[in-house]
């Protein structure tokens, strides 16, 4: 798609020939609703992007859509029945359909909302104008808002006035944030009114569970590149206020590294170069995230070489570590030490305690064991068995 006016998705847009998809949509619209593809999937088609989430949304109120459904022999389970969402199995696919809703009232973390038989109405209750693009099931685009243009600029613009958009759920902020670094075109730079309303609302991020907050982060993070976005997250006052004593500079380093070294994106190692305080009570990360980002933090301060660190931890922490220290100590990455931490993943220490014994045993047994195998890391996994040994 490459005009404005071009009202139609391309016929090879995945979702649009998903059979079960299709056959839920029919059978809504064959009962007199109307049944509009909406959200992530019609934003990414449009882009150009794949999408994995097909939700629908509909004029049907749940109980109608339970009603209809069941007529059609498909399951549906009350996933969030109270917001209006179903979601309909068919075969073994799961369908997440949302009757059309209206905000009532809201208070910066959840909203009373009404169903509506308007799709306007729908529309106007979403955050950006590229998240109120709706398709029906041959193709064709709805457009209440007029948001088509700004998908296809890949500009973030929340709908209508900002700040209001913000005083209804402050995550919003971060979500700002987050489709900015995935999907924004930084030829445009970032819309002037939201970091406005963003820099208002600061206060706002400390009703926001850490959750939430986590959860958006890591979104965030998982971005190709989301340097430009953190930076202007810490350049407006967000970051800190997330992340007390974290820092932005060095993630643009960071995923230059990563880049050559061939790293997909972690939000962790992202997290790590960023800083901060407490940052996994701050963000609730789960235990394993935790461990991860620790054991980086602590590494990364070592002197421990590559070689060791791909023995020790294995070549994708040693790889980590790398790229890590390469970005924080402002050094050109050297690739041979990705060779060393490749080396070192594969080696095999060639002795074992039983070698050492009936001789040793005890802490003298641990203690030789340790000694033999900082030698054999010192050679660089050259020394063998009967070598170090004899």
């Amino acid at each position: 798609m490459d005009r404005p006016d071009d009202m139609k998705l391309p016929a090879d847009v995945p979702w649009l020939n998903d059979a079960g998809a299709l056959a839920l949509c029919s059978t809504l619209e064959s009962a007199g609703f109307q049944a509009l593809f909406v959200g992530g999937c019609v934003r990414n088609a449009v882009m150009g992007i794949a999408a994995s989430d097909i939700d629908i949304a509909t004029d049907a109120t749940p109980d109608e859509v339970q009603k209809v459904c069941k007529a059609a022999g498909f399951k549906t389970i009350p996933t969030g029945i109270d917001h209006g969402t179903l979601t309909v199995v068919i075969g073994s696919e799961p369908y997440e359909v949302t009757t059309f809703r209206n905000d009532v009232t809201t208070n910066g973390r959840h909203a009373v909302v009404a169903f509506s038989t308007h799709v306007v109405e729908d529309a106007r209750r979403r955050d950006f104008t590229m998240n109120a693009l709706y398709a029906r099931s041959d193709g064709t685009l709805v457009d209440p808002l007029g948001g088509l243009p700004d998908a296809l600029a890949r500009r973030v613009i929340f709908i209508n006035d900002a700040a209001a958009r913000i005083r209804e759920d402050y995550l919003r902020i971060l979500r700002f944030f987050r489709f900015s670094a995935w999907y924004a075109d930084p030829v445009h730079g970032f819309d002037a009114d939201a970091l406005a309303a963003i820099a208002e609302h600061l206060d706002g991020l400390a009703q926001l569970s850490a959750e939430r907050v986590g959860s958006e982060m890591t979104k965030l993070l998982g971005a190709p590149d989301p340097a430009p976005a953190v930076a202007v997250m810490e350049r407006v006052g967000v970051l800190p206020r997330l992340l007390c004593g974290a820092q932005a500079r060095w993630l643009a380093p960071l995923i230059h590294a990563e880049s050559m070294l061939d790293l997909s994106p972690d939000p962790m190692r992202r997290l790590v170069v960023l800083g901060g305080e407490d940052v996994a009570e701050r963000l609730r990360l789960s235990k394993a995230d935790a461990r991860k980002t620790q054991l980086l933090g602590e590494l990364v301060g070592t002197a421990v070489g590559a070689a060791e660190l791909g023995y020790r931890y294995g070549l994708a922490t040693a790889l980590d570590v790398i790229a890590l220290r390469a970005a924080l100590f402002e050094t050109p990455l050297n690739k041979g030490d990705a060779a060393a931490a490749t080396r070192g993943s594969a080696a095999k220490f060639p002795v074992a305690a039983h070698d050492l014994m009936p001789a040793l045993h005890g802490p003298a047994l641990g203690a030789k064991l340790k000694e033999l195998e900082t030698r054999w890391i010192a050679s660089g996994f050259i020394l063998t068995r009967a070598q170090l040994l004899g």
